[in-house]
C-alpha cells in the first residue's frame, strides 16, 4: 500500500549584476542512514557551466560541492527526490537492558565515540529554570522522552522565521516561540544536559493529505505539503539513533527524510557559500506530487475509477428494469470497536457491556440518518447453546410510505439512561393503555415473583453468605437472588395485560387471567416479564380444541397501510370489548349457569382419567387469551413488552395507543418483546452481537442509487459511533472484522423474487462460482475449506457434484410458477458436511423454507463475502453480483461442474492464479456487454493477499505474497465447558513469483529444498506456493513437526552451483520483538509485515543439497568441491503447484 511521492525544492538567487561565486556546498541529498526508502534522486544547477564533486563529511551526510568558473546573473538549485512513503513505525526498536530507564549512563567507548554529540552550552536562567522543573526519578526511557518532546511541543509556539542562523535555547525560552529549527536545537541542548547524546537533524518532511478524518484530535495536513524541517536526534543503546520532533510532538517516521546530521547546527546547512557584494532576490519553492499510488483500504479508488463504477451500477440498473428483474439488494455487514481489539466481547465472546452501549449509539444514529419517525425496538435475539442469557437485539422499523411509525422520538427512552420510573407509573400507563385501546382497566393485571422459589433460595445460601448482597463476581442465580429480595416478595414486578385482536369486531380483545394461586406469579429468572409468563397456569384447554395461530402467508396481497389519523380516529372509536366464551370452553346447567370446562385428572401414566367425574366450578367467564403485553418498570426505566401479532395493521394500531399513551402520561418507553411481523410495507434495520463483532442486518435497497447511499451512510454513522471495519492479528495481517458482509438479494416481495420466478437464475450462479473459484477466494475470510462458515459445493462430500447435476437436470428454464420448487431441489445440496443448510455459499434458509413464513421471503444470501474495509470495496462486490445477475438473466450460465480436485486448495490458493480466474470472470462480462474494470479489483488483491516484498537480482526479481491455507478441523477435545473442536492455524502459506527467470538455468531454493516453479505463459515469469508450520501449538495436525520459520529463498545458479542472493520472509519480529498489542490501524498493521521481509540473507557458499535429496557432492583426490547437482523437483501429484516442507519426498 505504497505511495510514492516526487519531492520538488527549487532555490533561485537572482543577482542585480554578474558576480562570482565561490565554491558551494549543498546538502540537500538524503543522507544514507534515511529509513525512508528513496527511488531515485536529481540534482539541477544554474549557471550550467559548473564543476559538482559528490563527498561525505565527517559524519557522513552526502554533500555535493559546487565550483563556478564564471560570472553569473543567477545561481538557481533544483533537486527532486522521488521517495516511497512505505510505513515506519518510530517506537520499533529495542534498547539495552542498562538503557531500559532513565537516567542511565553510556558505557566507556561508546562515551567516547558520542563525544562531539555531548558538547553542552551554558545557559542561561530561563534554560536553567527549566532544566531544574525536570523531576529525575526513574522511568522508562521511551516515556522520558516522550515527555520531553511533547512539552517543547506545548509550550513552544512554532513560528516561520526566514532570519539566518539559529536561537539559542535562551532566546528560544524567553520567546516562547521558534521555528523548527529552534526547537530542534533547544531539544538537543536539553537532552545533552541530561547526559544523553543528541544531533541536530536538516531533512524534508512530507506530510500527506489523510484519506479519512481523524476522529481524536487533528485529521493532519489539509493538502499534500513538504518543506524543509529541522528536528533532533537522540543516540540510545541498542535502538541507535532515534528522531524526536519538537515541533509536532512526534517521533520521526518515514515523512521524515534526512538531509544532514550533525551536533552543530551550522553544519547542516542546506545550502553554503558567499558571492561578490550584490542585490539579491531570493526565491524558493517546496511541491510534493503523488507519481504512484498501490490501492489501500482507506482510498481503494481513485475518483474517476469511482465514477466509472457509479455509472456501470446505472447501466446495470437500467438493463435490470428492462429485463423487469425485480431486484432488491441488503446485507449484513459487521463492525469492531476501533479503541478496544484485546477484550473477549471483541475477540470470540458474542456479549458484552461496550459492545451493547456502541450498539445502542450505533442504531440512534441510523434512526435519525434513515428513519427519524421509526420505531425503536429492543428485542431478544438467538440464544445459542453455552450462552448464560440471550442475545439483544436492537431494531429500527419504519414504514414504506412515510408514514411515522412512532411520531415523537421524545417518547421513546434511551436504554442507558434511568427514568426514576417505579411501579406505581407502570400501573398508571396500563389503565391509560386500556383506555386508548377500548378496554376496561380491571383487564391490566400486577404480576408478582415466586416467593416461595425464592424463599427457598434463600435458605439454601451458605450460612457466611448475606442474602441481601450480591457483587458482579457472583453466579447469576445468587445476583438474581438479592434482586428479588430487596424488591420484596409483595411488591409487583409489573402489569399484564392480555391482549389479542377480535377479527369477527375488527377490535382489540381481553381477558382476565385467572390463576390457582390468586395471582399471576412469573416464572424465575431475570428476562423480561413477557418471556416469563405463566401460561401453563392458565385455565386448560385440550390442545385438538385450541385455535391454531397460522402466521400470515408472504406472498398474500396486501391493502396499504391505514394513515396515521386514521388510527388515531379509529382509537376514539373504540368501546369496550368482551368476547364471548366459545362453545368448547362452556358447560351449561340446566339453571342457565355458565360452568367452566375443567381438565380431567391425570393418572401416573399422565393420562386423562376418562371415567373420573370432572368438578365443575361456577364462575363469570369470557375467553382466556394467550398472548399478553407487559409493562414494567426495569433499571428506572418503563419496558413495554409487545405480543405477538401475525398482521402489521394491528402492531402498528397498537404502537400508536402506545405512543398517544406514552404522551398523555409524559412517560417515555422502552419497547421490547416481538417485533413486528414481516411484511413488504415495512423496512427493517437490526443491529445484533455475533462472536467478536457487532452485526447490522441492513435493509434492502431497489437500486444501486439507494445501495450506494445506504452503504456508505452505513459505514460513516459506524466510524462517528467509533466502530471500524479493520482488524489485525499480531503479526500485522489484515483479516476484515472476522464477522462477514452476507450480502442478500432478493426482491420487494417474495413473489417477485428473481430466484423464485426463475431457478435456472440460481443454477446459473451455482455453476459459474463452481467453474470460478476466485469468486470464493478472493472476497472470504481466512477460514475457508469444508468445515467453514461458507463451504463451495465442491469442498463437502465427493459426491455433491453427481447430486447436483442430477438437481440440475430437474430444473425447468425460464419463469416458472412452481416458487416452492427451487428449494425442494436444493435444499439437502446446499448444505456444509454435517448437513448444515445455514453454513452454505449460497444459503437458501430464506428463499422458500417451509417451516415458517419467516422462511418464505424470496432471499438468497450469499455467506462467502469477508467485511470489506471500505464502502466503495463493498458495493464494488455488490455491482459484481448485480452485473452477474443481469448477464445470467439474459443468457443463463448452464455447463457441466468441473471436478477440481486437489487443485482447488492447491493452485487457487495462490494469489497469482486466483488473479488470473478472476481476469476470466470480468472477460465473460465485458462480452455480454458489462463493461466491470478489472482494477477494480486491485484493492481486494492487496487485501486478501498481502505483498511482503520483492527483491531484484540482476534482472531476475523475487516477490513474496501471503497465499491461502485451509485450517483443519481437529478432533474433539474435552475444554472447561465440555468438549470442543478446535482448528490449525499454525500451517501458513506463502506465494513466490519470479520474473526474468531462465529455466534452464536458474531454481529457486527454499530451505534448502526446491519449489516447484510452474510457467504462467508469460515469458520468464513462474510461481509456486510454500506450505510451512508457522508456529508449533500442542495440539495440531501433525504436533510433532517443527516450525520451519524463517524462510530463506535463494536465487540457485546451476552452472556454478551458488546461490546468487536471495530474500528471507519471518513470521515474526526477526529481532525477536513480541508484540503485546494487535495493530491500531493499518499503517502499524503494514510497518509489521514490512519489518518480517528482508531483501538479503541468502545462503552462503556453494549451494548444499539436504541429504534427504538425490543431490551429491563428488570430490576427487587433492582437489577442492566441485559445483553440486541441483535437488530434483519434489514431485507431488496431489499438490503439483505447492511445496509442503512438512512432508519430505523419498
Amino acid at each position: 500500500m505504497t505511495i510514492r511521492v516526487a519531492i520538488r525544492h527549487n532555490t533561485y538567487y537572482d543577482f542585480d549584476r554578474p558576480v562570482s561565486l565561490s565554491p558551494h556546498t549543498v546538502r540537500l541529498r538524503p543522507a544514507p542512514h534515511s529509513r525512508t526508502p528513496i527511488h531515485a534522486y536529481s540534482l539541477k544547477v544554474q549557471p550550467e557551466e559548473h564543476f559538482i564533486n559528490w563527498q561525505q563529511d565527517a559524519f557522513g551526510n552526502y554533500l555535493a560541492r559546487l565550483v563556478f568558473p564564471e560570472k553569473t546573473r543567477r545561481l538557481a538549485i533544483e533537486v527532486e527526490v522521488i521517495a516511497d512513503m512505505t510505513v515506519i513505525n518510530p517506537f520499533d526498536f529495542f534498547l539495552e537492558d542498562y538503557a531500559e530507564h532513565f537516567p542511565f549512563n553510556y558505557d566507556k567507548q561508546t562515551l567516547k565515540e558520542l563525544a562531539p554529540y555531548l558538547e553542552k552550552l551554558e545557559g542561561g536562567p530561563l534554560f536553567t529554570r527549566w532544566l531544574a522543573s525536570v523531576e529525575l526519578k526513574k522511568m522508562r526511557t521511551i516515556d522520558f522522552l516522550v515527555s520531553f518532546n511533547t512539552r517543547l511541543q506545548q509550550e513552544i509556539e512554532y513560528a516561520i522565521r526566514m532570519e539566518p542562523g539559529v536561537q539559542s535555547p535562551e532566546e528560544t525560552l524567553a520567546l516562547a516561540k521558534g521555528s523548527c529549527r529552534d526547537s530542534a536545537w533547544l531539544l538537543v541542548q536539553i537532552l545533552r544536559h541530561f547526559g544523553l547524546a543528541a544531533r541536530f537533524a536538516s531533512g524534508y518532511l512530507v506530510q500527506l493529505k489523510p484519506d479519512m478524518k481523524s476522529l481524536d484530535g487533528p485529521s493532519g495536513a489539509a493538502e499534500d505539503f513538504t518543506d524543509l524541517h529541522a528536528w533532533c536526534e537522540v543516540y540510545l543503546p541498542g535502538a541507535g539513533w532515534v528522531g524526536l520532533d519538537p515541533t509536532s510532538g512526534l517521533f520521526a517516521s518515514e515523512g521524515h527524510i534526512p538531509l544532514a546530521c550533525t551536533p552543530d547546527p551550522v553544519s547542516a546547512a542546506p545550502i553554503n557559500g558567499y558571492t561578490d557584494k550584490c542585490e539579491v532576490t531570493f526565491a524558493y519553492s517546496n511541491t510534493v506530487e503523488r507519481v504512484h499510488e498501490d490501492p489501500r483500504v482507506t482510498k481503494p479508488y481513485t475518483e474517476d475509477q469511482w465514477e466509472n463504477a457509479l455509472a456501470l451500477g446505472d447501466k446495470v440498473d437500467r438493463l435490470l428494469t428492462k429485463l423487469d428483474v425485480r431486484l432488491t439488494m441488503g446485507g449484513e455487514p459487521t463492525f469492531v470497536s476501533i479503541d478496544d481489539m484485546e477484550s473477549p466481547q471483541w475477540n470470540t465472546e458474542a456479549l458484552g457491556a461496550d459492545k451493547l452501549r456502541l450498539a445502542k449509539d450505533l442504531l440512534l444514529r441510523l434512526r435519525d440518518r434513515f428513519a427519524p419517525n421509526g420505531l425503536l425496538h429492543y428485542g431478544q435475539g438467538k440464544w445459542y447453546p453455552g450462552e448464560e442469557i440471550p442475545r439483544w437485539a436492537l431494531g429500527l422499523f419504519w414504514r414504506k410510505d412515510g408514514e411515522p411509525m412512532w411520531y415523537n422520538p421524545k417518547y421513546l427512552a434511551r436504554v442507558d439512561k434511568d427514568y426514576q420510573h417505579s411501579i406505581k407509573d407502570a400501573e398508571a400507563f396500563t389503565k391509560q393503555l386500556c383506555n386508548r385501546l377500548g378496554l376496561r382497566d380491571s383487564f391490566s393485571q400486577p404480576a408478582y415473583e415466586d416467593g416461595l422459589h425464592y424463599l427457598l433460595q434463600e435458605q439454601r445460601l451458605p450460612l457466611n453468605l448475606d442474602s441481601q448482597i450480591a457483587s458482579a463476581k457472583d453466579s447469576l442465580a445468587r445476583r438474581r437472588l438479592a434482586k428479588v429480595l430487596d424488591q420484596g416478595l409483595d411488591t409487583p414486578t409489573g402489569y399484564v395485560l392480555p391482549l389479542a385482536w377480535n377479527y369477527s369486531t375488527a377490535h382489540w380483545c381481553s381477558s382476565n387471567w385467572q390463576m390457582r394461586r390468586d395471582r399471576v406469579v412469573l416464572i424465575p429468572g431475570d428476562s423480561p416479564m413477557g418471556l416469563r409468563l405463566p401460561l401453563n397456569d392458565l385455565p386448560y384447554v385440550e390442545e385438538t380444541q385450541r385455535e391454531i395461530e397460522v402466521d400470515r402467508d408472504p406472498l398474500e396481497p396486501v391493502d396499504p397501510l391505514p394513515k396515521r389519523n386514521e388510527l388515531i380516529t379509529q382509537f376514539d372509536l373504540i368501546e369496550q370489548q368482551t368476547l364471548t366464551p366459545p362453545p368448547y370452553l362452556i358447560q351449561r346447567s340446566s339453571d342457565g349457569a355458565e360452568r367452566l370446562r375443567q381438565p380431567p385428572p391425570l393418572d401416573e401414566g399422565g393420562k386423562p382419567k376418562t371415567k373420573a367425574k370432572v368438578k365443575e366450578t361456577v364462575r363469570e367467564y369470557w375467553e382466556v387469551l394467550r398472548t399478553c403485553l407487559c409493562v414494567e418498570p426495569r433499571n428506572g426505566r418503563l419496558h413495554v413488552f409487545m405480543p405477538p401479532l401475525s398482521h402489521l395493521e394491528h402492531y402498528v394500531n397498537l404502537v400508536a395507543c402506545i405512543e398517544a399513551t406514552a404522551s398523555d402520561l409524559n412517560l417515555p418507553v422502552v419497547l421490547e418483546g416481538y417485533e413486528p411481523p414481516r411484511d413488504a410495507r415495512l423496512l427493517k434495520l437490526l443491529v445484533t452481537p455475533d462472536p467478536g463483532v457487532i452485526e447490522v442486518n441492513i435493509h434492502p435497497a431497489n437500486n444501486w442509487r439507494d445501495l450506494v447511499e445506504t452503504t456508505t451512510a452505513l459505514y460513516e454513522e459506524a466510524r462517528q459511533s467509533r466502530l471500524g471495519t479493520e482488524k489485525f492479528m499480531l503479526d500485522g495481517r489484515h483479516t476484515g472484522t472476522g464477522g462477514g458482509n452476507h450480502v442478500t438479494m432478493g426482491a420487494a416481495t417474495p413473489a417477485d423474487s428473481p430466484f423464485l420466478r426463475r431457478p435456472d437464475v440460481l443454477r446459473s450462479f451455482i455453476t459459474f462460482w463452481q467453474h470460478h473459484p476466485s469468486l470464493s477466494y478472493l472476497f472470504s475470510g481466512m477460514f475457508i475449506g469444508p468445515t467453514s462458515q461458507a463451504p463451495r459445493v465442491d469442498e463437502g462430500r465427493d459426491e455433491m457434484l453427481y447430486e447436483l447435476e442430477v438437481a440440475f437436470q430437474q430444473m425447468p428454464n425460464g419463469i416458472v410458477d412452481q416458487p416452492w420448487l427451487v428449494d425442494r431441489l436444493l435444499r439437502n445440496l446446499l448444505i456444509d458436511v454435517t448437513g448444515n443448510t445455514h453454513r452454505a455459499e449460497f444459503c437458501i434458509d430464506k428463499l422458500y423454507s417451509p417451516g415458517s413464513s419467516t422462511g418464505r421471503l424470496g432471499l438468497l444470501e450469499f455467506r462467502g463475502f469477508e467485511m470489506p474495509p471500505h464502502e466503495r470495496m463493498a458495493l464494488v462486490q455488490t455491482l459484481l453480483l448485480r452485473s452477474l445477475l443481469a448477464r445470467f438473466w439474459q443468457t443463463p450460465y448452464h455447463k457441466p461442474l468441473v471436478r477440481w480436485g486437489t487443485l482447488l486448495h492447491d493452485r487457487f490458493m495462490l494469489p497469482h492464479y486466483i488473479w488470473s480466474d478472476i481476469k476470466e470472470v470480468v472477460q465473460d462480462l465485458n462480452e455480454h456487454g458489462i463493461e466491470f474494470d478489472l482494477d477494480w479489483l486491485l484493492p481486494f488483491e492487496e487485501f486478501r493477499f498481502p505483498h511482503y516484498g520483492r527483491v531484484q537480482l540482476d534482472d531476475i526479481t523475487l516477490e513474496v505474497r501471503w497465499a491461502i491455507e485451509p485450517w483443519h478441523v481437529l478432533g474433539e477435545e474435552v475444554g472447561s465447558f465440555g468438549t470442543a473442536r478446535y482448528v490449525d492455524s499454525s500451517v501458513e502459506r506463502v506465494q513466490i513469483k519470479a520474473y526474468g527467470l531462465t529455466d534452464s538455468r536458474y531454481i529457486i531454493v527454499c530451505n534448502g529444498r526446491r519449489v516447484p516453479l510452474n510457467a504462467t505463459g508469460r515469458h520468464g515469469e513462474y510461481v509456486a506456493g510454500v506450505r510451512y508450520r508457522a508456529w508449533q501449538p500442542p495440539s495440531a495436525l501433525h504436533p510433532t513437526i517443527g516450525i520451519h520459520a524463517p524462510l530463506v529463498f535463494d536465487l540457485v545458479d546451476t552452472w556454478n552451483g551458488r546461490s546468487i542472493g536471495g530474500c528471507t520472509y519471518y513470521v515474526s519480529h526477526p529481532g525477536g520483538r513480541s508484540y503485546d498489542t494487535f495493530p491500531v490501524n493499518a499503517f502499524e498493521a503494514e510497518s509489521r509485515r514490512v519489518n518480517r521481509f528482508t531483501d538479503i540473507g541468502h545462503t552462503q557458499g556453494p549451494y548444499t543439497p539436504r541429504p534427504w535429496t538425490d543431490a551429491k557432492r563428488v570430490f576427487e583426490p587433492h582437489r577442492g568441491p566441485r559445483p553440486m547437482t541441483p535437488p530434483p523437483p519434489e514431485s507431488s501429484a496431489e499438490y503439483p503447484h505447492t511445496l509442503d516442507l512438512r512432508r519430505l519426498f523419498e
